[in-house]
């Protein structure tokens, strides 16, 4: 498996991202903004739910 990507590229590719969001609004933003395939399989990976924050983002990817 790839190397997890820093959290401040994944929000890169987030921006201007309402939220609460869910995990197929969160990919289909970062295959709009040009999210790199590093980027896309790991917030694939995250669990399916609401997030309320990119911070919630980040922490999952951090596990």
């Amino acid at each position: 498996m790839a190397e997890s990507p820093n959290p401040i590229q994944v929000q890169k590719y987030l921006g201007g991202m309402d939220y609460p969001a869910s995990k197929d609004q969160i990919v289909s933003k970062a295959e709009e903004s040009g999210a790199d395939d590093n980027v896309l399989e790991a917030l694939r990976g995250i669990p399916d739910k609401e997030y309320d924050a990119p911070t919630a983002i980040s922490a999952e990817l951090g596990r």
